[in-house]
């Protein structure tokens, strides 16, 4: 007996040694062709570029994998135990592959035939995830093996399960655990319920079958997996299980965290990141800080949206989205079904009218439930009949709205007002005129709908915001602030048409001699054009290139007095931005950094400028642009500005600022500054031939609304006001600062000429200043208000 014992014993020996010397010659086979573990040392791991604020707030995240890696200490235990139980109970005991599982697995495979138990530990996985391929091949396992034994030797036990649980694929482009967290329950990883937990340490398996999104009933038993084995292991109480067996799959799919809503501004930062480092910026994990505010952007988005909602109610209600029933009304089930499919664009949300009564509606809201609307949420709602013509004001909520009709509604305080998705569209841009950093920018109504970004990309006529740039050239071409310039009818014959060219102000009134600063403020048209024809078109398309238009594209003829040349919003305020910061020509952008996944700055702006203008030219333009916002006094006369709406919203003496609509108020700007901001604003129709139209008075509003034509004044100074409100609230009013080489003298107000008595005082390039006296003694009898100028 001893004898056969003996021979068994040296028989598993040789066995033994038989293996080992396998392993060995499988070793020496493959091990030219393993890859060098170490490089897990320093392992970085894929992760989606992000665009900021620059004050870090998350605006927008590019790339195919959402990751977010995190170290294992910022894991909760719980979630750890998880996967551990599921995947891998003996990890922190083997040294990298699990006998026991191997042998369980062989068991297995040889008593059945099928492979039904998997015998790869963690270690295994990554060295799976990191270096070799899915091809499920004898050779591939033994190199998977060798590698996770290397591993082992290299990295700890935490080391290895951080790599882990960060690079694993969990489904729906999810890498890791806290991008599984977010994307299907938008918390972070330490906000999560056991149940929450179990849910994603089941996705391993199979993350494309078996996550909570596309299959929950099969999450489900997962889930119940993973929980069972929780319980057996000791690593949670039979209540707990309890507790989450019952917990509802209630998993939906979350996008990234964004905390601050700038899409145009984000999809140019995500262009000018591709243009630095190209494919490679979507795996960088490059954090793109942009040149924004968050409060300002916040306002910019607020202002112009309420500015295309309120020209959209004043011109008439069009109608609902769809009529979902005339016959038998849907149940609310059917409703809230319905309208969870339908897309919201704020502030708007989608509903459905229930029940009409005299003076008002009951709706069911998408997320909000049963509403009523009041008659003050509907009243407005007159019949569109076109752009300048709306039906008459309605008298009761069946005038307006049916059962059955799916509609628009947005918040208004406390309650809700009836709304509708505008024709009308818009953009507004703001910088730093000092540095060109772009501190706001919305390109349209909702970047959802049309991701055309009217900012940079939509160049629109200028209208009377070119006049600043006319004028600029005229002050250095023999003319001064004080210089008297006929406003009087012009009419032009053009032989070779064989009509006559008739500009016209708007509205159609001429002062006869008036001086350069009252002709810029009040946007007169004859003078634009006599300035230009003295100072030469030659010269003035020069100093519009110096401002950066480019005028390859200008026809070199009068009409360009009026704004006939076409700019983008963004190539607007970047010329304004050369009258507020005192001459210098500056380049707008929107990236002040770039950092790489360690924080490293790969990428710094440098904002350069270029003196173009003289520092007393800006000064001067600037004057007559603040006369715009405050008016001014002219032989007696009081007169406004055409944007003295700015002034009596922010009382503020240091903004200025230019109107402009262009013919058959096809677009209408606002463009205006303070020292520390720059901001253009444009309405329009994306129809280039559509005009902004007319409105009449709405008998059922107060007296405080906007009727007649809509102009800069109406439409695009408003959305302009609303952000600087915001933009300019940290920043005390500022004086502005004379240059040296400017003298100051007292004028007759209504000859422009100098006067020793009462007169106004007016600023004069040194040399220029006038010589000649004039009548004296009227400036302080205001003989009545000018008619305020709108259109231009």
């Amino acid at each position: 007996m001893l004898k056969w014992l003996t021979r068994l014993f040296l028989f598993g020996v040789f066995l033994i040694l038989c293996g080992l010397t396998a392993i060995f010659v499988l070793y020496q086979q493959v091990k030219t062709e393993l890859p060098d573990v170490s490089t897990l040392k320093d392992v970085r791991l894929e992760t989606p570029m992000r665009v900021f604020s620059q004050d870090g707030e998350l605006i927008s995240q590019y790339g195919e994998q959402r990751r977010t890696p995190i170290s294992v200490a910022e894991m909760p235990p719980l979630l750890i135990d998880a996967f551990l139980a599921t995947e891998d109970a003996r990890f922190y005991e083997h040294p990298g592959i699990d006998p026991i599982g191997i042998s369980r697995a062989a068991i297995v495979w040889l008593s059945t035939g099928e492979k039904r138990q998997g015998a790869s530990t963690i270690t295994q996985q990554v060295a799976r995830n990191f270096f070799l391929s899915r091809e499920k091949t004898v050779i591939r396992k033994v190199k998977e093996i060798f590698l996770a034994l290397h591993i082992e030797t290299l990295l700890t036990k935490d080391e290895i399960l951080e790599l882990y649980l960060n690079k694993i694929p969990l489904g729906h482009r999810s890498h890791g655990v806290a991008a599984a967290a977010q994307v299907y329950y938008g918390k972070n990883v330490n906000e999560l319920s056991l149940a929450e937990m179990a849910m994603i340490a089941g996705l391993p398996q199979a993350p494309s079958v078996l996550n909570p999104i596309s299959n929950p009933r099969r999450a489900a038993e997962r889930r119940a997996i993973v929980l069972g084995r929780m319980l057996e292991t000791g690593k949670i109480s039979r209540s707990e299980y309890d507790d989450a067996m019952a917990s509802p799959v209630a998993a939906r799919y979350h996008g990234a965290e964004i905390t601050l809503s700038a899409p145009y501004l984000a999809e140019m930062a995500h262009q000018f990141a591709l243009s630095m480092f190209g494919a490679e910026a979507y795996t960088q994990g490059l954090s793109v800080y942009t040149t924004v505010q968050a409060d300002e952007q916040r306002a910019a988005n607020a202002a112009l949206i309420n500015g295309l909602l309120a020209y959209d109610l004043r011109h008439g209600y069009r109608g609902p989205e769809a009529t979902l029933w005339q016959g038998s009304p849907w149940s609310a089930d059917q409703i809230l079904q319905h309208l969870d499919e339908q897309p919201s664009y704020w502030p708007l949300e989608p509903a459905v009218v229930t029940a009409v009564a005299e003076r008002g509606a009951t709706l069911l809201i998408k997320g909000k439930g049963e509403v009523r609307l009041d008659w003050d949420s509907l009243k407005w709602a007159r019949r569109y009949i076109s752009d300048s013509r709306q039906g008459n004001a309605p008298r009761q909520a069946g005038d307006i709205l049916k059962t059955g009709e799916q509609i628009w509604v947005r918040p208004q305080g406390e309650g809700w007002l009836l709304a509708q998705l505008p024709e009308i569209n818009g953009a507004l841009v703001a910088l730093e005129p000092a540095s060109g950093a772009v501190t706001a920018l919305v390109g349209g109504f909702n970047f959802t709908l049309n991701k055309f970004n009217r900012s940079e990309q939509a160049a629109r006529q200028m209208g009377s915001n070119i006049k600043p740039f006319v004028y600029s050239a005229a002050l250095d071409n023999g003319f001064t602030l004080a210089s008297m310039v006929n406003d009087a009818p012009i009419n032009h014959w053009d032989a070779g048409s064989g009509s006559s060219w008739r500009p016209r102000n708007s509205p159609n009134v001429y002062d006869g001699p008036i001086r350069v600063r009252e002709a810029l403020a009040r946007s007169k048209n004859v003078v634009s054009i006599r300035l230009l024809r003295d100072t030469g078109i030659p010269a003035t398309m020069q100093r519009l290139n110096d401002f950066g238009f480019n005028t390859a594209s200008i026809p070199a003829t009068e009409s360009l007095a009026l704004g006939s040349p076409s700019a983008t919003p963004l190539e607007m305020v970047t010329g304004y931005a050369t009258f507020a910061n005192g001459g210098h020509k500056i380049t707008p952008f929107v990236v002040e950094r770039i950092e790489d996944a360690q924080g490293q700055v790969l990428y710094q702006a440098q904002p350069v400028t270029q003196q173009v203008i003289s520092a007393e030219n800006a000064f001067l333009i600037t004057e007559a642009l603040n006369s715009a916002i405050w008016g001014g006094v002219s032989d007696g006369r009081r007169w406004n500005g055409t944007g003295w709406r700015a002034g009596r919203a922010l009382e503020r003496k240091d903004i200025a600022g230019k109107t402009g609509t262009t013919n058959d108020s096809r677009d209408a700007w606002f463009s205006g500054y303070a020292p520390a901001r720059v901001a253009t604003a444009w309405v329009g129709f994306d129809d280039f031939g559509r005009p902004l139209g007319r409105t009449a008075h709405n008998p059922n509003l107060g007296a405080d609304q906007v009727t007649g034509g809509e102009f800069g004044g109406s439409a695009a100074l408003p959305i302009w006001i609303d952000y600087m409100k915001v933009a300019l609230k940290d920043y005390p009013e500022q004086p502005r600062r004379m240059p040296e080489n400017l003298v100051t003298v007292t004028i007759d107000s209504g000859s422009g000429l100098r006067t020793d008595g009462q007169g106004v005082a007016e600023y004069f390039v040194q040399g220029t200043e006038p010589r000649r006296y004039g009548r004296a003694g009227n400036s302080q009898q205001f003989g009545g208000t000018s008619i305020t100028d709108e259109l231009f």
